[in-house]
C-alpha cells in the first residue's frame, strides 16, 4: 500500500508543477501591459518599475518561475495591489465558507444520489426508475445561477425558512446559509453520481458472487448494501473526484448568486479589479485542489479494492 502511495505521489508532482506553470503564465500572457492595466491612472514609469519589481516580473524568466513557486511553498502569494494586503491573508480569511460549501454539497449529493440509485438499479426500467432519472435530469439541467434565484424565491422571500443570502459564522448559522447553495450546486452533482452507481449496481447485482449470496439465503438488503454497493463504489469515487472541479466552478457562480464571502466571489471580484496577484493565487489553489482531490481518490480506489494497488505489478 506504501508503495502504491508512493507512486501516485510522484507522478502527481509534475501535474503540480503544470498547474503552477500555468498560474504563473497568468500575469505574463495578459493582453496588454498588466501591470499598466492594475495602477491605471497611477502608471507612472517610477510606479511601473516599483510594481514590476513587486510582482517578480523583472529578471530572466525561469528564475522568475522557480521564485513563484518558492513563494508558493511558503504560502507567500504576494500583495493585493487593490486590497492593500498579502493575498494569503485574503485567502485564508475566506476559505472556510467555500470549504464548508463544497462539502456540504458533496454531503448533499451523496445522500440523496446513493439512495436514490439503489432504488433505480432495484426497480430499473419501471416507473420509479424512469421518474427518479427524470426529476434529476431537470435539476442537471437547469443553470446554476437560475437555480440558485428560483430556490432564493421560494425558500426565503417566500416561506422564509433560509436567509436570502450572506454568510453567518458559527456551525448552525453557517448550515443554514449554504443550505440553499449548497441544494444548487448538488443539483447539478446528484445525477452524476446516481447515473454513473446505477449503471455500476446493475451491472454488479448480475454477476454470479450475488447469485451464491442470494441462494445461501442472505437478506436483499444485506446483498445489495453490504455487498453490491460495496463492488460499485468505486464509480461514486470517481465522479466526485472528476466534479471537483465543476464543483469550485460551481462556487464561483453560486457564491456571488448568493452574496457568500468564499474563494469564488474573491475570485470574480479580483478578475474584475485586474488584481492579477489574487487571481495568480486563487488560480494555483483551485488547481492543485482537483490535483490533491484526485490523488485521494487514488488511495481510496486501492482501499476499496485492493486490485487497484496490485494491478501495476501483475
Amino acid at each position: 500500500m506504501s508503495a502504491y502511495v508512493a507512486r501516485r505521489l510522484l507522478s502527481a508532482i509534475p501535474v503540480a508543477l503544470g498547474v503552477a506553470l500555468g498560474a504563473f503564465a497568468i500575469i505574463r500572457l495578459a493582453p496588454g501591459d498588466p501591470v499598466v492595466q492594475m495602477l491605471g491612472f497611477q502608471a507612472t514609469d517610477a510606479n511601473v518599475a516599483q510594481l514590476r519589481e513587486q510582482l517578480n516580473l523583472t529578471g530572466f524568466l525561469p528564475f522568475q518561475y522557480l521564485a513563484f513557486i518558492w513563494g508558493a511553498v511558503q504560502g507567500d502569494f504576494g500583495t493585493s495591489i487593490i486590497r492593500d494586503a498579502p493575498v494569503s491573508e485574503l485567502i485564508s480569511s475566506r476559505i472556510v465558507p467555500s470549504v464548508l460549501l463544497i462539502g456540504y454539497s458533496i454531503f448533499l449529493s451523496l445522500l440523496f444520489g446513493v439512495p436514490l440509485a439503489i432504488v433505480a438499479a432495484l426497480r430499473r426500467n419501471r416507473a420509479e426508475d424512469h421518474l427518479i432519472r427524470l426529476g434529476t435530469t431537470i435539476g442537471f439541467a437547469m443553470p446554476a445561477f437560475w437555480t440558485g434565484l428560483l430556490l432564493a424565491l421560494v425558500f426565503s422571500v417566500h416561506l422564509g425558512w433560509f436567509p436570502v443570502s450572506g454568510y453567518e459564522p458559527g456551525f448552525p448559522e453557517a448550515i443554514q446559509s449554504l443550505t440553499l447553495p449548497a441544494v444548487t450546486i448538488a443539483l447539478f452533482l446528484t445525477p452524476l453520481v446516481l447515473r454513473l452507481l446505477r449503471t455500476s449496481l446493475i451491472d454488479v447485482l448480475g454477476l454470479e458472487f450475488v447469485d451464491a449470496l442470494r441462494g445461501r439465503g442472505f437478506p436483499e438488503r444485506r446483498v445489495v448494501i453490504g455487498h453490491a454497493l460495496r463492488n460499485s463504489l468505486l464509480s461514486t469515487v470517481t465522479i466526485v473526484a472528476v466534479s471537483i472541479g465543476y464543483l469550485l466552478g460551481g462556487t464561483v457562480v453560486v457564491e456571488n448568486v448568493f452574496q457568500i464571502p468564499g474563494l469564488g466571489s474573491l475570485l470574480v471580484q479580483s478578475i474584475l479589479d485586474r488584481d492579477y496577484p489574487t487571481v495568480q493565487a486563487l488560480v494555483l489553489i483551485f488547481g492543485l485542489t482537483v490535483v490533491v482531490v484526485n490523488l485521494v481518490a487514488d488511495v481510496l480506489y486501492a482501499v476499496i479494492d485492493p486490485r487497484v494497488r496490485v494491478g501495476k505489478r501483475s
